[in-house]
């Protein structure tokens, strides 16, 4: 029984920091849209980048 909690926290940890990595991409990819005027694509990097810290704070 405990060895399933365990391993659930594994997975919830490596989770936490998949959504981690992936809002730090986001970041990046949005300074290299801004670079070349991508208004839309800004916005829409921003709303996933959003998106990705209210599932990193739920974690």
């Amino acid at each position: 029984m405990a060895a399933n909690y365990a391993k659930r926290d594994a997975n919830r940890s490596g989770s936490r920091e998949n959504i981690a990595f992936i809002r730090q991409m986001l970041a990046e990819l949005r300074k290299v849209a801004e670079k070349e005027k991508a208004d839309m694509l800004c916005y829409l990097i921003e709303m996933a980048y959003v998106e990705a810290g209210d599932l990193h704070a739920r974690m």
